[in-house]
This record gives structure tokens, sequence and C-alpha cells, in this order.
């Protein structure tokens, strides 16, 4: 009986993490307009898209200097990416670098502070999905601790994750949930192991005139 009884205040306790947790991603957006910054930061991943033409709309609303797209997958060309961002070419040549080494949130997170640091950004603002925002900050704070680099936050919108009801939809609530543990995972490895990904290898983004992934 007391092993039940202490499965079910396990079971309660995540399950208020949870809706916690869903209350966070909602209200991350929409996302108020954030404060100028030297560099901009699009994370890859599902809704891609949307998330690098988010950074590229505040970098042509001069909210940064120079845009990095962290994860691009290495078949795609720096034509893909401006195909799918809508960038005027002038500003896409001149001020969009590519990254082509993180493989997930963890590279995501090595390669933004590794493009800081050679650009010597020291305020960044980070683009992602609005479910994927909490976890990629997480990891993003453990390279960058005592760096002196600070980023703040621009959420994309998922429409499936924004009603109220967000459960009732199986790939919405599946989305959820799964996000949810893995923001788990990386909040014990932070708060108790205290083994979060310390150093950040040197930045190679592609040139900004035109190279395209090999």
């Amino acid at each position: 009986m007391k092993s039940v009884a202490a499965f079910l205040v396990v079971a309660l306790i995540w399950f208020c993490g949870l809706l916690a947790f869903a209350g966070r991603v909602q209200q991350q957006t929409p996302a108020r307009a954030p404060s100028p910054a030297q560099g901009i930061v699009a994370l890859t991943g599902v809704g891609s898209n949307q998330r690098i033409a988010a950074a590229i709309s505040l970098l042509e609303d001069g909210y940064g200097r120079r845009v990095l797209v962290s994860g691009v997958n290495p078949k795609a060309s720096r034509e893909d990416i401006r195909h799918v961002s809508r960038a005027v070419r002038r500003l896409y040549d001149c001020c969009v670098d590519l990254g082509f080494t993180a493989a997930d949130t963890v590279g995501n997170a090595r390669e933004t502070a590794g493009w800081a640091r050679a650009m010597r950004y020291d305020h960044l603002i980070v683009v992602t999905a609005d479910y994927h925002m909490p976890r990629a900050m997480l990891e993003l704070n453990a390279v960058l601790r005592g760096s002196g680099v600070t980023a703040e936050t621009f959420a994309v919108p998922t429409p499936a994750l924004k009603d109220r009801h967000w459960w009732r939809d199986p790939s919405a609530a599946r989305l959820m949930v799964m996000e949810y543990c893995k923001y788990l995972a990386i909040l014990g490895r932070e708060g108790v192991l205290g083994l979060g990904p310390r150093t950040a290898p040197a930045a190679k983004p592609t040139s900004p005139m035109g190279n395209q992934a090999t």
C-alpha cells in the first residue's frame, strides 16, 4: 500500500508539473517585442520555417545586427534557407550565418555560444517554438554561464498548443508531454548532477556570402 501511495503522490506531482509547464508554454506567446540586441539566433527543428522567418523579420526590423540559423540540415543550401525565410537578398547575403554542426538542442546551445563568442556579442535574442523555449534556454544558460552573454526569448506560437483544451488533441498532448519529460530530464541534470555542457567549441558558421552545405 505504501508503494501505491508513493506512486500516486509522484504521479500527482508530475501531472501538476505538466499543467504548470503547459501554462508557461501558452503564456510565452504572443511574444512581446524584445529589446534590441546584437545577435539573433533561430533554433531549427519542427516548424523551422516559421522560426527562421521570425528571426529574419526581427533582423529586418532592426532588433539585431546578424542572424544565426543554428542546426541547419547539411543537405540544405543557403538558397534553400533564403527561400523558406523569404528574406530580402541584400539583407540575407550580408547578415545571415548558417550553422551546420548542431544536431540537437545541446548542439544548438554550443553553436550559439561559439557564434556569440566569435562575433563578440554579449546580448542575444533566441527564437524557437513556444514549447521548445524552456528546454532551449536551460541548455543555453548552461553553456553561457559565466560568459557575460545574456539572452532573451522570442517564442513562435504552436497553434495546436494554444487551445485551452490541448489535451483533447492526441498529437498536441503527445508533443506537450514529450517536451515536458525532456525538460524534466535537463532540469534534473542541471539541478542535481550539474552535468550541463560547460564549454562551447569555436563557431564555424558559413560565410554570409553564399556558401552552400556539402
